[in-house]
């Protein structure tokens, strides 16, 4: 069994674009600059953003922090994100979820001009993407691909059970395994809670991605042996022996699946840590189709 480890792979990757940013400095190029929108002090939207800020001062980055009020109206909101639109300085920009519920959230993503959606929520760039077109890909099914490719695991043919149909991991899961190359080629069934037989199903898969949100729900019965498991959830749960009171938790029962698994990724330390790293590979493609248009 080998650990998909997130960690080392996302330090390797930052260590690369932080390479990339040096030779940048040295040619006197401007560096990728990413602004994050971050809207009331939602705790782990806080600890998200912080982490984010000091990954772009890793590798050299320039970052904007647009911290907003809770209350603000929907009309302030679009506003703000038209002037970051029309910034010239700013490559990328994300917009921290979720928003607080005065505002609709797809109206405030719809906004976002999809040249600096480093997050890759557009409906233009998920149109491109689907296509095969280059694009800004979720920061997260795009951290999959890119452990999948450095630890070799074949997806060529392979049958892959995606767990979840969200927009921001399960659907452009789905579309990414299925497309032409590597990591793809792999004939995927997209599940979720109205699925029968889900678990039949999965015993099925050679490779199953699991972005549900439920502790502990894939157990070792459930996969067959030698079966590629990434597990996307990740969950507090409350653990009073545990010294923040909570320990996180994946979708799957680490302990044992990982004892049938050929390979599998941990929580934490799989596939959160190359969600960052891939947002600033995003940034370095923006910030270069940008200088192509300048």
């Amino acid at each position: 069994m080998t650990i998909l480890d997130g960690k080392k792979c996302s330090n390797d990757i930052k260590n690369e674009i932080k390479d990339e940013v040096d030779k940048m400095k040295a040619k006197g190029e401007k560096v990728p600059h990413l602004a994050a929108v971050l809207v009331g002090n939602d705790g782990a939207s806080l600890t998200y953003v912080g982490s984010k800020v000091r990954a772009c001062e890793r590798v050299g980055f320039k970052s904007t922090l647009v911290k907003l009020s809770s209350n603000i109206s929907e009309l302030e909101l679009l506003d703000k994100i038209e002037e970051l639109n029309q910034d010239d300085d700013i490559d990328g920009f994300i917009v921290q979820l979720p928003l607080p519920p005065q505002i609709d959230t797809q109206k405030v993503l719809m906004q976002v001009d999809p040249q600096k959606d480093v997050d890759g929520f557009h409906p233009t760039n998920f149109g491109k993407m689907a296509l095969d077109m280059t694009t800004f890909i979720p920061a997260t099914p795009f951290g999959i691909l890119e452990l999948l490719e450095r630890y070799n695991v074949d997806t060529k043919g392979k049958h892959t059970v995606v767990i979840g149909r969200s927009h921001i991991v399960g659907r452009p899961m789905s579309i990414l395994m299925g497309r032409k190359g590597w990591p793809g080629n792999s004939t995927v069934t997209l599940t979720h809670s109205h699925t029968k037989n889900i678990t039949q199903i999965i015993s099925q898969a050679d490779i199953v991605i699991s972005a549900l949100g439920i502790p502990n729900f894939l157990k070792a019965e459930m996969i067959r042996d030698d079966a590629v498991v990434i597990d996307v959830g990740i969950t507090r749960v409350p653990d009073e022996n545990a010294k923040k009171g909570y320990i996180i938790t994946g979708d799957v029962d680490y302990e044992n699946v990982s004892k049938k698994a050929s390979f599998i990724t941990p929580v934490p330390g799989g596939v959160g840590p190359m969600t960052i790293a891939m947002l600033l590979k995003n940034t370095l493609l923006a910030r270069e189709l940008h200088r192509l248009r300048e």
